[in-house]
């Protein structure tokens, strides 16, 4: 039998209405917090480092003998080098940012759990042995294997220098203590002070041979999770010379009794909220645990059909703050706009929500995110709205065409939904209906004259776009 169903139509030409739905506050459909190196060791074992040690001095005797060592070890050098910041995305990658910190360099000598960093909080860890973390733990968020994998976290010269050592070929998949070496590179800078740069993934480590010159910035490997780890990240290691006799925290805080002065050229806040990413998914992101890469469920294009998982990833998520995140048409007209309070102090933190049958508009959509003064935009693509399934709606008609307060429809397939939109793309009328009969009956009497699309939508998603006109 077949149903009559009436649908409403909204004005060509009319900018009456309002561009954005009534705020929500929705409630995330996951997430919360993600903690890096739960159970924290060594990075290096005494005998690893001794043995490092060794190595690297081992080669710097080497290059004194080819001639080759480029800073004179005795001479007065002048001042320490200033570092910047030696991890960042690779070019190309879409997120905001790739990095969290897990660990500064322990103060307090004592043991075990007596710990003070730079700042004088307990941001660091020591163990029963009595190791004192020696260095700044800087890990990959988010998703840190599968960057890992792709090469997206790069390990950059925080200053200038020669390669005094390398070290390349372990594994670079480690989960916990073991007795792994990592993967490294050991720079000397002109004052005679020696960064140390651990844990990088295997065969990535610059081409470059021991000996050879590398500038600011230039590229050294990428952040991987070989030798003592528990996940991908960098351990960055300083000393005044090569006699290891002087640790250097580059960090100035009161509570540093390693150094007056800090090493960086724009030494960051001890805690730095930040977003990292904002992303869009076909499902929730997944989580597997080390050594097994993520699965992020990533993607940028979708039916208007899709429910679509809206991502966010948090560095330093400060407890009694919020932000305001916003999905937006690409008209800019805004479908949702909402602030979510964080009610927790988290290292790193992932939210995402969940959205359907909003995407009445084809073309690029936004995904947008306000924290602290920070905007970060992410772009999807929606596509297939407007288009024409008859399958099912094969004898279905709208009736009268042009009208004048009243549509009615002819079809032999039951309309459970209805969507209207104007030329502009924009929604300005959807019902559901479920019941036996569906979808009936509309008035249209407070609508203006112009042209609409209207969708209907059976009860297996058929769907079917026909133009109207209200005269």
């Amino acid at each position: 039998m077949k149903t009559k169903i009436t649908l409403i139509v909204f004005l060509l030409f009319s900018l009456s209405f309002s561009h954005s739905q009534s705020p929500i506050e929705p409630n995330p459909n996951g997430g919360g917090e993600f903690a890096f190196n739960a159970e924290q060791s060594p990075c290096l074992s005494d005998n690893q480092r001794a043995a490092i040690k060794s190595d690297v001095t081992n080669s710097m005797n080497q290059l004194i003998r080819q001639n080759k060592l480029a800073y004179d070890q005795t001479s007065n050098r002048g001042g320490h080098p200033l570092f910047i910041w030696p991890v960042q995305k690779t070019d190309g990658l879409q997120y905001n940012d790739v990095w969290g910190i897990s660990g500064y360099v322990d103060h307090n000598v004592n043991y075990p759990n007596q710990l003070t960093d730079y700042n004088c909080g307990t941001t660091t860890y020591d163990n029963s042995s009595g190791y004192n973390h020696q260095g700044v733990d800087i890990y990959t968020w988010p998703f840190g294997l599968k960057m890992m994998d792709f090469n997206e976290a790069e390990i950059i010269a925080a200053a200038p220098g020669q390669i005094i050592a390398k070290n390349d070929g372990e594994y670079d998949r480690s989960c916990d203590f073991n007795s792994n070496i990592w993967n490294a590179i050991y720079i000397q800078h002109s004052d005679g002070s020696i960064a140390w740069y651990g844990h990088m993934k295997n065969g990535s480590l610059s081409t470059k041979n021991v000996g050879d010159m590398v500038t600011v910035g230039e590229y050294l490997g990428v952040v991987g999770s070989s030798g003592n780890s528990t996940g991908p990240h960098l351990h960055f290691e300083v000393y005044t010379d090569a006699t290891y006799t002087q640790l250097v925290d580059p960090y100035s805080g009161s509570c540093n009794n390693m150094n007056a002065s800090s090493w960086w050229v724009d030494q960051k806040p001890y805690k730095n909220p930040n977003i990292n990413a904002v992303i869009t998914h076909s499902a929730p992101p997944e989580f597997p645990g080390c050594p097994t890469q993520e699965i992020t469920n990533e993607s940028n294009d979708f039916d208007t059909s899709a429910t679509i998982t809206f991502g966010l990833y948090m560095r330093d998520q400060a407890n009694n703050t919020s932000i305001n995140l916003k999905v937006i048409r690409p008209d800019n007209s805004v479908v949702y706009n909402w602030d979510f309070p964080f009610t927790a102090d988290y290292s790193s933190s992932y939210w995402y929500w969940q959205f359907a049958d909003i995407y009445d508009m084809n073309g690029e959509w936004k995904w947008e995110a306000t924290y602290q003064g920070q905007t970060v935009t992410h772009t999807f693509n929606i596509s297939g709205f407007l288009s024409v399934a008859n399958e099912d709606f094969s004898e279905t008609s709208i009736y009268p065409n042009p009208f004048n307060t009243i549509v009615n429809i002819n079809s032999a397939t039951k309309v459970t939904k209805v969507n209207v939109v104007d030329v502009l793309g924009k929604t300005v009328y959807r019902v559901d209906d479920m019941s036996e009969e569906g979808i009936n009956k509309l008035n249209l009497t407070q609508l203006s004259k112009g042209l609409y699309f209207v969708t209907l939508q059976g009860e297996q998603d058929q769907k079917k776009t026909i133009k109207v006109i209200k005269k």
